[in-house]
């Protein structure tokens, strides 16, 4: 038995089996490139879901993250400690906002947002008490949690995890109309992804995003971005909202944040959103640990300096030119995306989309599939032009092929 084989099946018999992975088994990974214990090498362009936007083992995260080790990881918030200001000040000023609530996990991150959409509906506009309601886009993906997958229109995250969360309305997403009509008195929030990641990358009408802040601000409602996957440089700017020049009231951050190096995520929004918020009514144990913070504050210089959004730009541009030159063939159907980001529809001749991941693993690319018939594309931002085209090339091998 392969050492792959080996841990595959300790995998198989002691994990529940909440994944399906590609059969891979990585032992090291720099940059853009992964090492399996094999010794064999793959092009990783997935990134993690956007969390490894810089790149496996960035000098400048892993240095941060090792000074911070020596010195103090967790206080919990029962205390101050002293990296704590400096980031919130640090991710505030990098959003153009006023408050920081930092969390973990994306999914704590909106569960942290919806719960302060709420209490805002409450206190400041004056919605009747358990009446506020939040507007959301079918096709969503936001978490996982039991409130987060009760608006969630995919079947195989919400089947037997019911009852489910009331307080939300669905509506098509892209659709400016159905939005209007959603929104009533009792709506506290609107929740969006500017680009929907697991839905396959898909990009809303031009003008769509602009006409839901248009309405939210007319009706007094918060709109509220989940830039988890589409924030912090991946589609060449540091928000997917920048795209269209819009500045929703909420950022919910995560993914990149922690620079692939530990979990962090974050609420970021003015005074009078976040200052809704009182001791004891909210929190986490880790949010906002030292060393997160430390990497965080990284993450945040690193994009303060612009390289790593122009490269997602520019790489981005030579993506979709080239993805587009196989769009409408006989392969591929479809291709959506912004910067480096791209979502492929596989044409059913070819194959599903789980049948040419796995052609492209046994070339040395990694990518993911989703809703069947969908790979995404998401590699690091450090990602040389030379080792961009090189998966592509396996890409077009795999399609004619197939």
């Amino acid at each position: 038995m392969t050492a792959t084989q080996r841990s595959i099946a300790a995998a198989e018999k002691y994990s529940a089996h909440n994944y399906h992975p590609l059969p891979v088994v990585v032992a090291t990974a720099h940059g853009a490139w992964m090492t399996d214990v094999e010794g064999r090498r793959y092009l990783d362009m997935l990134a993690g879901y956007s969390a490894l936007n810089f790149g496996h083992g960035h000098r400048r995260l892993i240095d941060a993250a090792k000074e911070q080790l020596d010195r103090v990881t967790l206080t919990s918030r029962a205390f101050h400690h002293d990296r704590f200001g400096e980031f919130c000040t640090a991710l505030a000023e990098l959003c153009g906002m006023e408050m920081v609530l930092p969390m973990n996990t994306g999914a704590e991150a909106v569960e942290t947002a919806v719960k302060t959409a709420r209490k805002w509906g409450y206190r400041v506009k004056g919605v009747p008490d358990g009446k506020a309601k939040i507007v959301v886009a079918d096709n969503n993906f936001h978490g996982r949690t039991t409130t987060i997958i009760s608006f969630s229109t995919d079947e195989e995250a919400r089947a037997d995890y019911g009852p489910y969360t009331p307080g939300f309305e669905i509506v098509p997403y892209g659709d400016l109309a159905a939005m209007e009509a959603a929104v009533d008195e009792h709506t506290v929030a609107v929740l969006l992804e500017p680009i929907q990641g697991e839905a396959g990358v898909l990009v809303p009408p031009a003008g769509y995003l602009p006409g839901v802040r248009r309405l939210t601000r007319e009706r007094n409602v918060l709109f509220m971005a989940d830039e988890i996957q589409s924030g912090l440089g991946r589609t060449g700017r540091t928000f997917a909202c920048e795209h269209e020049d819009v500045v929703p009231d909420v950022y919910i951050l995560g993914k990149a944040l922690g620079g692939g190096v530990v979990p962090v995520s974050a609420v970021v929004s003015s005074r009078e959103v976040l200052g809704v918020h009182k001791p004891g009514e909210h929190g986490s144990t880790f949010g906002g640990n030292p060393l997160a913070c430390a990497v965080a504050l990284e993450v945040i210089e690193i994009l303060r300096s612009g390289e790593y959004q122009e490269r997602a730009a520019l790489l981005g541009d030579h993506l979709h030119h080239e993805l587009g030159l196989l769009s409408g063939g006989p392969a591929v159907t479809a291709v959506r995306g912004r910067g480096l980001w791209a979502g492929v529809d596989i044409a059913p001749a070819i194959g599903t989309g789980r049948e040419v991941s796995e052609r492209l693993m046994a070339r040395g690319v990694l990518v993911k599939d989703t809703h069947g018939a969908t790979i995404r594309i998401a590699p690091p931002l450090v990602i040389s032009k030379e080792d961009l085209d090189w998966g592509l090339d396996r890409l077009r091998e795999v399609l004619t092929a197939g």
